[in-house]
């Protein structure tokens, strides 16, 4: 997490993690199909834990949680270095149209779509990776949006629980390398990987996530030449569109501060996956499967579900300027249900088509041509993530191979 830690902490990562090769293809899979669950707001509430526990190091100073109540081990919060609001949360954000972005985005950027009825707006990373949240309102929908660059997540939730709207900041803490955020209202602590409340008067409630999907500047702008666009207006001095973590993501890398379980060898710590779950049944899709397939039809909790992958998107975590790490592309689950009937779709080497009707799809689900051009698939929650941070919170978890 950077902020504070940018310019402190992060000098402590072993410089060779700055120098490593940052042209590694994440690894395939090196076994079979196996089990080793996501996160769901359809869960039943964790019962606060009963026995006391001495909160993490002067968390009692900084906030007025009630750390009596919890559901982790606080052995497994670590500092990430900057204190309660160290890396600053965007909350009164500002938005430029995309003719004004065009001037300072790169096509191959990456961005953090989310759309909320007809309200799309694109969260640059080069922005996010400076604060990790921005609290925001899409069609009149409160609406949080997050990025671990530690675990490769972006996550958007509705920031409203029992009625009452929350806004979010940064803890200054991890757990399994994860942000930690708080909310200011009863700054309960809440996982960001899970969306649960993990310390406080919350303890046990989950967040409901919203579809969000890091896509290319390129596909956001083709797609809503009338969306909104983040601002680096943010009132803070950051020096975006630089890359505090370069070279981070190298697929032989280990995670920064992750003391959790040990992560199964069947795919290396740092091998992005898609992470979907879908009725308690949960699944990773590789993004070198991804890359080879295309397309992947696919039933989850009984329901099914298409997952689409290209090119042409940069990773965040690689070079020093955020707009030109290396290719690794973008990704994003739909529903296959359409007109109540499933569709089976293929690539056909120059994009996505269903073989029902020959209709021709782009990366965000929507028909372009043929019997079902205007038509839009119904996209569904699925998170990119490291294997190691997906694995540590959701150990059930089965890896998809062909």
């Amino acid at each position: 997490m950077p902020g504070t830690r940018s310019v402190a902490v992060l000098l402590s990562i072993p410089l060779a993690l700055a120098a490593c090769s940052t042209g590694a293809v994440d690894d395939p899979i090196a076994g079979p199909r196996s089990s080793v669950s996501a996160p769901s707001p359809e869960l039943s509430p964790t019962p606060p834990a009963t026995e006391e526990a001495p909160p993490p190091s002067g968390a009692e100073r900084e906030f007025t949680t009630d750390f009596g109540r919890h559901t982790v081990d606080y052995d497994e919060i670590l500092s990430g270095g900057p204190p309660k609001d160290g890396i600053p949360a965007v909350d009164d954000p500002s938005f430029i149209a995309v003719e004004e972005a065009d001037s300072w985005l790169q096509p191959q950027e990456p961005v953090v779509l989310l759309q909320v009825g007809d309200d799309a707006r694109a969260y640059p990373l080069q922005v996010l990776v400076w604060h990790e949240i921005v609290n925001d309102t899409l069609d009149g929908v409160p609406v949080l949006v997050t990025f671990c660059p530690l675990c490769n997540t972006a996550i958007a939730f509705e920031r409203t629980v029992d009625g009452r709207v929350l806004d979010f900041g940064t803890t200054g803490r991890l757990r399994y390398s994860n942000l930690i955020m708080y909310d200011r209202q009863t700054e309960t602590w809440w996982q960001q990987a899970n969306g649960e409340a993990i310390a406080g008067e919350l303890t046990g409630t989950k967040l409901e996530f919203l579809p969000a999907a890091i896509v290319s500047w390129d596909v956001f702008r083709a797609a809503h030449p009338a969306g909104l666009v983040l601002s680096t207006d943010t009132g803070y001095s950051r020096p975006y569109g630089q890359n505090p973590y370069v070279g981070y993501d190298d697929v032989n890398n280990s995670p920064f501060l992750y003391r959790g379980p040990e992560t199964p060898a069947n795919l290396k710590a740092m091998t992005r996956v898609l992470a979907i779950e879908l009725n308690n049944d949960v699944m990773a899709f590789p993004y070198g499967v991804l890359e080879d397939l295309r397309v992947v039809n696919e039933s989850i909790g009984g329901e099914d579900v298409v997952i689409f992958w290209e090119p042409g998107t940069a990773s965040a975590l690689d070079s020093s300027g955020i707009a030109f790490g290396r290719d690794v592309g973008s990704t994003n689950a739909f529903s296959r249900i359409v007109d109540s009937r499933s569709l089976n779709f293929a690539y056909d080497g120059t994009g996505f088509i269903d073989e029902e009707t020959g209709s021709r799809w782009d990366i965000l689900g929507e028909a372009i041509e043929g019997e079902l051009a205007g038509r839009q698939l119904t996209p569904i929650v699925a998170v990119n993530h490291f294997w190691f941070s997906w694995v540590a919170f959701q150990p059930d978890t089965q890896i998809y191979q062909p």
